[in-house]
């Protein structure tokens, strides 16, 4: 029964951030450093930073968010630089637009040197506390009530619940209320947003069994090794704290056998059973959801990965699973080096409340409450890596409303950040959003080597990136610049040398003289290449230097031509659409587009034109009336 809680006298602060997962971490941190009083509740103070599912950081797409946060002034980039296990770039054969940097993380070290960063903000405070209700008048909120009874009162508050709101984990029949890893759930906010108007849909998302790591077999599976090659998140980190002592993961795969146990005990699989009714992600599967949607496919990869140095747990990734547990013993059992293994965790599936995306701006201010602002995986989408990218934004939009200053944004063409929200205040999700390259229409300007060149300056004007730092990103950015512009003036005469050369490198023979940057953008060339060439010993720039020099000569083509789409988009971006319009007064739109543009209220012509169902004609006459000046609003 629900116990009667006198409540306390209020606390003020400037921006309170709710819950202290990834976006949460960063909203706080970022609005903190901004100079304004934050207070960071969390329902377990031994749950920062956590992970409670797979314990890595990066990958495609996810890797550039976390150096596009790292570049506004976040902390997710030192934070996995600091405590990392392994480190790999990945997708090193093609292109720079695909290229991202992935690392392994000691689990409870990243959560404790994320604690030990907030703890030591000056002017944030960490709390443990369960927020059950937020504080709003005339539809704006002004703080949170939490389940003892204490009431925070703040200019802007950021919500980050994650899968605890409302979470039940579900592991074959058992079923039972609880956040991620048996942490407790948040059930009353959930109930007090719905109170409020907000529109709430479930999701589920799932994490595979941890295995004993003495009982494996490793003469059965296949060694992943990390880079040798120094590599980093953070622009900060130096390449002399590389680690050289890294942890191999390990590589193996499913059989016939495991299928055949899968498809035998469907009948007790939540997924096919009925119990579990949310959403699960498209783009991480359980392993008996592979099965029956992949019948044709003998097997399935799997890597078993440490959670870290002090511990002999492993996580078995791509081998999600809410199975009962003897079920998962017997699917592990029958994997090759598994065969003895040791469960210390199963798997299990977990249900949760997120708000529609769509009732939030492009500065993650919703639209049914004013100075409220969400963030992470409560927005629909999945990872610690989109969580991060949103807390941020949320952090420095929560610090600057609390000053009255006006919202901060990044477009489709400035990060995968701008992608991600754009696609979510836009079209919403009906599964768990994850960044993928391929949702980037500008992916090959938005790489994983410039993020500092595109977002340092905002995160210096937001007061995120100190001084010294953004004084060594000038040096940096104007390096660049400089030796491009030298190669642009050296021209390579076609001596025996140069042709010898050519035939070396399969490349047609120099008829006349080249420059030096037009010969760079033939395949196989690289900037080290050319300056032995030319013997020039000051054409030996700053490893950096030389990257950001070849990637935009060598397909300046391609981004000049991406540049070319961008000046379009922000053409575009430039039409605002006034706040609250009544598109029904509009005559000649599609009915599907009106009740589109209805929905989502997009704040640009730009945004109108990237939603599902309102056509290029609809665009047309909305741009008229808007010109015209014949709008209606709604009342």
């Amino acid at each position: 029964m629900d116990l009667k809680v006198k409540q306390y006298d209020s606390h003020e602060y400037d921006v309170i951030v709710v819950g202290a997962g990834h976006a949460g971490c960063e909203a706080a941190l970022a609005a903190a450093r901004m100079g304004q009083k934050t207070l960071l509740l969390t329902i377990n103070l031994d749950m920062v930073a956590f992970m409670p599912c797979n314990p890595s950081v990066g990958g495609p797409a996810k890797g550039i968010v976390v150096r596009e946060v790292d570049a506004l002034g976040g902390q997710m980039g030192k934070n996995i630089d600091a405590t990392y296990i392994q480190m790999r770039m990945l997708n090193t054969s093609k292109g720079p637009a695909v290229r991202a940097l992935r690392a392994q993380a000691d689990k409870n070290d990243y959560h404790l040197t994320m604690k030990d960063a907030i703890e030591n903000e000056p002017m944030l405070t960490l709390r443990q506390g369960l927020v059950n209700e937020l504080i709003v008048e005339d539809g704006v909120c002004q703080g949170v009530i939490t389940a003892t009874g204490a009431r925070y009162l703040a200019k802007s508050v950021v919500l980050t619940a994650g899968t605890s709101s409302r979470g039940k984990i579900i592991i074959g029949e058992l079923t039972y209320s609880s956040g991620p890893n048996n942490s407790l759930p948040s059930i009353k906010l959930s109930e007090n947003l719905e109170t409020l108007g907000f529109k709430l849909r479930r999701f589920k998302t799932g994490t595979p069994p941890r295995v004993d790591g003495n009982t494996i077999d490793y003469d059965k599976t296949q060694e992943q090794p990390g880079d040798q090659t120094p590599n980093h998140f953070s622009y900060e980190t130096p390449d002399t704290a590389y680690l050289k002592d890294q942890l191999s993961c390990w590589m193996t795969y499913t059989n016939e056998t495991t299928h055949q146990i899968i498809r035998d005990n469907l009948d007790r699989a939540p997924m096919f059973s009925g119990i579990i009714e949310g959403v699960g992600p498209r783009y991480c599967p359980s392993i008996e959801d592979k099965v029956v949607r992949f019948a044709d496919k003998p097997r399935h990869q799997l890597f078993l990965e440490p959670e870290g140095r002090k511990t002999e747990e492993y996580y078995v990734g791509d081998f999600s699973t809410s199975m009962p547990e003897e079920i998962q013993l017997k699917m592990l059992h029958s994997v090759e080096g598994l065969e003895h293994a040791e469960l210390m965790r199963p798997g299990y599936a977990i249900e949760y409340d997120i708000i529609e995306p769509w009732q939030l701006t492009h500065s993650l201010e919703t639209k049914v409450v004013k100075n409220l602002f969400t963030a992470g995986q409560m927005n629909g989408t999945s990872g610690y890596e989109e969580a991060a990218g949103q807390g941020i934004i949320a952090g420095i939009n929560a610090a600057l409303r609390a000053d009255d200053q006006p919202a901060f944004t990044l477009g489709r063409n400035e990060a995968y950040i701008g992608v991600m929200i754009d696609d979510l205040v836009t079209k919403g999700t009906n599964e768990p959003y994850r960044l993928l390259t391929s949702r980037a229409e500008y992916r090959l300007i938005l790489r994983h080597d410039n993020a500092d060149l595109r977002l340092t300056e905002k995160g210096h004007q937001l007061g995120l990136i100190s001084e010294d730092r953004y004084q060594k990103f000038l040096v940096k950015k104007q390096a660049v610049e400089a030796e491009t512009k030298r190669l642009t003036e050296i021209r390579i005469k076609p001596t025996p040398k140069v042709q010898d050369f050519m035939v070396a490198h399969h490349s047609a023979p120099l008829k006349d003289g080249i420059l030096a940057s037009d010969l760079i953008k033939r395949p196989g060339i690289s900037y080290d290449e050319i300056a032995e060439l030319v013997g020039d010993e000051s054409l030996e720039a700053d490893r950096y230097v030389k990257e950001q020099v070849e990637i935009q000569l060598k397909y300046a083509g391609y981004i000049d031509k991406e540049k070319n789409k961008v000046a379009h988009l922000k053409r575009l971006e430039a039409k605002k659409i006034p706040d609250r319009i009544d598109y029904s007064a509009i005559n000649g739109l599609a009915t599907e587009a009106r009740q589109k543009l209805t929905k989502i209220q997009p704040e640009t012509i730009a945004q109108a034109s990237r939603i599902s169902g309102v056509n290029p004609a609809d665009i047309a006459i909305l741009s008229v009336y808007i010109e015209q000046g014949r709008i209606a609003k709604i009342s």
